[in-house]
């Protein structure tokens, strides 16, 4: 670094915000610029480095050695891979998507911050390499803002892939360890989709003996990704003609992780996907999701959706997301939904709410309700409530 091209007064280079004014002939001539000219340039090289070394994992019991990852992440990791010969971890830190996201050993992701500490063995006793806690979990305040994707390869392949907080201690069991630096989000994102497509692969070639843990992985992982890539390359594998399993999967993300524009995904697919079944899923999603609107949206599918089945299941998370905004759309569906099983499902869904306002909507129906059938389903879900109100209904109808 050239010290004398520096100018603390005025450099803006990664955002840096020390503009105070410009340095006129007077401030050239101060000690002080003159110091600061000297010792900026180390303080930012100092910072860089802090930086990079915070990021690199809690590690213990390994073999570590760390490579540069700025030539391309698929060139290095395959650099790696045909020097390793034995089991290997291979990892990296890149943003993480914003929220409150801790991840531990028994691979939970999620809006909390209870996790993501203590010591994480990544193989156990047995050589195999499912992460176990060994230690108490504590309390962080905040989120960092990156995470640590790591991979387990065996032979040249990729056997596993873990997400973890970096506060989490991890036992890599004395195997060897490789620590990726300068890796690019969005060069990450593309190469965990290969390995979601190749395993979708290898799950077409082995039947229905793959469990498909290893696409699921690198799914939860795209998810994490504080990229604007990871949304594109999830809706692609939520696409129509994706097998099922990935769609569902990329449908949950969408709506777990990706705010407003996983939500807006969600809605394009659930108004236009063909499948039934995909369409069913994608409701979930949208009562995972965060964003008010998907309310309004899984109102609009159980009005809308021609499949009965997915009316009925809107319903159903309806009353569990929405409360009070849920009723009128669920008492509608009892009175007009042409399907009877579909008003039987929305009886369900009355009983899911709050006994405060479900109780008296479900002795509406019962004591009302032209179709047997739908009354009958009343009755059931009352005497399940163990409510006084009910109580009190059915001695009504019995002495009447």
């Amino acid at each position: 670094m050239n010290t004398n091209q520096v100018d603390p007064f005025s450099d803006t280079r990664r955002g840096a915000s020390f503009i105070c004014c410009p340095p006129c002939a007077v401030c050239r001539s101060s000690p002080v610029y003159s110091l600061l000219s000297t010792v900026y340039p180390l303080i930012l090289l100092l910072a860089v480095c802090m930086t990079l070394t915070a990021q690199e994992p809690h590690l213990i019991n390994a073999r570590m050695s760390t490579r540069s990852a700025a030539g391309g992440l698929t060139t290095a990791f395959r650099a790696v891979q045909a020097g390793e010969s034995g089991p290997t971890w291979i990892g990296y830190a890149v943003p993480v998507v914003p929220g409150n996201r801790q991840m531990c050993c028994d691979m939970s992701v999620g809006d909390f911050s209870d996790n993501g500490c203590g010591r994480c063995q990544l193989e156990d006793r047995r050589g195999t390499s499912d992460a176990v806690a060994v230690t108490d979990k504590c309390v962080k305040l905040e989120s960092p803002p990156y995470f640590l994707v790591l991979y387990r390869t065996a032979a040249r392949q990729v056997t596993k892939i873990r997400t973890f907080s970096p506060d989490c201690e991890l036992d890599a069991g004395g195997l060897p360890f490789v620590w990726l630096t300068e890796v690019r989000p969005t060069e990450s994102v593309a190469w965990l989709a290969t390995l979601v497509n190749a395993d979708k692969e290898d799950a077409q070639g082995d039947g229905d003996g793959d469990d498909g843990h290893l696409s699921n992985a690198a799914l939860t992982a795209i998810a994490l990704h504080g990229d604007e890539s990871a949304e594109r390359t999830l809706e692609s594998f939520a696409s129509a003609g994706q097998p099922e399993r990935c769609r569902e999967k990329a449908a949950f993300w969408l709506g777990a992780a990706r705010g407003w524009p996983g939500y807006e995904a969600l809605r394009r697919l659930v108004t236009n996907d063909a499948s039934d079944r995909f369409r069913e899923k994608a409701v979930f999603a949208l009562y995972v999701s965060k964003e008010p609107e998907a309310v309004d949206t899984i109102i609009s599918v159980a009005h809308h959706d021609p499949a009965s089945h997915v009316r009925g299941q809107a319903l159903f998370w309806l009353a569990q997301k929405a409360g009070k905004r849920a009723e009128a759309t669920i008492t509608e569906a009892i009175e007009n939904d042409p399907e009877t099983d579909v008003k039987k499902k929305a009886v369900f869904a009355l009983s899911q709410l709050p006994k405060d306002e479900g109780v008296p909507l479900l002795i509406q129906v019962a004591r009302t309700n032209h179709n047997p059938a739908v009354r009958k389903q009343a009755m059931f879900w009352l005497g399940q409530s163990q409510d006084p109100r009910a109580l009190a209904f059915f001695e009504q109808v019995l002495l009447h």
